[in-house]
């Protein structure tokens, strides 16, 4: 036994120190661009001031960073996503596990008939036993990872649970920027209300002048009838933007898991603020702060990793196996020291012809390797795209603000012009009522320009990553417990996460 053991566990005690076949991860290397386009107008100054996590705070609106956390807290795309995070982690302590011997205790009672021409230390002549059978034995099992196959398994389950969390940040950020966008649309919607609000009230006014009017012989009835139809369709138009609202209000108590029934949000008062100013920094920034791209390298990773795997199963393959224990056919004798019995060695596997099966799974891994590498490649891509994107729209929405300002200002004193000349009796009613058309369209479309520009903002923001950090730990959300989930209570989702982040550090 002694000559059989001592070069296995030789082996087994040096085994970490062998070369792990497959390629070691490396991060691919990306063609980034020095500067975002048209940076004379663009901040390129590091994003450092954002709050980490809670990014929305640089609007100053505690409605909205009440709905927020109403949306951390209940929504349940994000709860679902924590649940395959809490998946991929459960993984990723099974490949642990495979690291360790295994030992199991099967008990069995059974009839037997042993064989006439068994091993034996001395001639049966036929003889054979047929009865009882008792059996307390304790079985070992070991694999030796001497190619570095349970390592590489280990890796791409722990790049696999890293990504998972990346997953559940990405979503986290996406639930985020939807809550804040449906909230600006909303508060834009209020805005335009109350301009239309207050055009019936002028159109009311108007519609009085008219009949006053009418009534002194001084005009006509056509007048009346068009001061009246413009009462009617300002008054149907509040009815139309109510529609809106309600739907975006409905839309919110989805995102915050809230019963929609019941979900009101109250109607702001005063005009929609000015977006706040966010530099957008440089492209490679995006590398460290934006969740998907995390998420895509890590599956990279793991796919590097699972290369390794596929590789070792050319290799032999070593396992120790250990048996030992009683075995009688009376009970009563089961633990003299006559029943015990036991048996110890190595097994060798080497792979002589599969059907070629090892080869074709080689090549899957290195298609599956390919095709995670030109997700990661697309999702650097898309990511420059959108805050290229973001940053136009905030750009070219500031300058259309200014010049719709100066339109609004224009129309609001031709409508006072033309209000003043009627009453005159110098000009038709015809042109107050287009006076006062123009001056409604360019404010609401002021408004609705005003609430472009928020979004977009949000827009850039979840851009930038939403001040998300790759090299900082990244806790996983609290999130309010459903009392109908089997939830994995004694897991320390936070510190596991962590320990990934710092296992995963990004290389500069």
């Amino acid at each position: 036994m002694n000559l059989v053991m001592r070069p296995l566990l030789l082996l087994a005690v040096t085994g970490s120190a062998l070369a792990q076949v497959g390629p070691n991860y490396e991060r691919p290397a990306t063609a980034t661009p020095p500067a975002f386009k048209g940076v004379t107008w663009r901040a390129a100054t590091p994003s450092a001031h954002l709050p980490k996590g809670t990014w929305w705070t640089v609007f100053q609106d505690s409605r909205l960073s009440a709905l927020m956390a109403a949306a951390t807290a209940n929504n349940q795309q994000l709860r679902a996503a924590v649940a395959r995070f809490d998946q991929a982690r459960a993984a990723a302590r099974m490949a642990r596990g495979d690291f360790f011997p295994t030992a199991s205790l099967p008990l069995s009672v059974e009839n037997q008939r042993t064989s006439e021409h068994m091993p034996s230390p001395f001639p049966l002549n036929g003889l054979h036993y047929v009865g009882p059978a008792l059996n307390a034995p304790i079985e070992f099992g070991w694999e030796l990872d001497l190619w570095g196959k349970i390592r590489r398994q280990n890796e791409g389950a722990r790049a696999d649970a890293a990504a998972a969390g990346d997953a559940v940040h990405n979503i986290l950020l996406g639930i985020q920027a939807e809550v804040a966008v449906n909230y600006f649309k909303l508060r834009t919607l209020d805005h335009e209300m109350r301009i239309v609000t207050e055009a019936v009230g002028w159109r009311q006014e108007a519609r009085n002048i008219a009949a006053a009017r009418v009534k002194a012989g001084a005009g006509s009835e056509l007048e009346l009838a068009q001061a009246e139809t413009e009462v009617a369709t300002a008054e149907a138009e509040i009815s139309a933007l109510q529609a809106q609202r309600d739907q975006l209000e409905n839309v919110l108590a989805i995102l915050t898991g809230a019963n929609a029934a019941s979900f009101r949000i109250s109607k702001a008062s005063g005009r929609l603020q000015s977006p706040p100013r966010i530099p957008s920094g440089v492209p490679s920034d995006l590398l460290e702060r934006r969740p998907d791209i995390s998420q895509a390298e890590r599956q990279l990773h793991a796919a590097t990793a699972r290369i390794g795997v596929a590789k070792a199963q050319f290799f032999p393959s070593v396992k120790l196996l250990g048996r030992g224990g009683f075995q009688s056919g009376d009970i009563d004798l089961l633990f003299e020291p006559g029943a015990l019995m036991w048996s110890v060695g190595p097994n060798i596997s080497v792979p002589l012809f599969s059907g070629n099966k090892n080869r074709w799974n080689l090549s899957k891994s290195k298609a599956v390797h390919d095709e995670v590498l030109a997700n990661y490649r697309q999702a650097f891509l898309s990511a420059i795209a959108d805050v290229e994107t973001s940053l136009s729209a905030i750009h070219n929405l500031g300058r259309q603000a200014e010049t719709q300002g100066r339109a609004r200002t224009s129309a609001e004193r031709a409508a006072q012009l033309a209000k003043t000349r009627y009453e005159a009796g110098t000009s038709p009613y015809l042109d107050v009522i287009e006076a006062n058309r123009t001056t409604l369209a360019t404010q609401r479309a002021t408004a609705q320009i005003a609430g472009q520009r928020l979004i977009a903002t949000v827009g850039l923001v979840k851009a930038l990553g939403g001040g998300w950090q790759a090299s900082q730990p990244a806790p996983m959300p609290e999130m309010v417990a459903d009392p109908a989930a089997r939830l994995n209570g004694e897991m320390d989702r936070p510190g596991f996460l962590t320990r990934f982040k710092g296992l995963f550090q990004k290389r500069n």
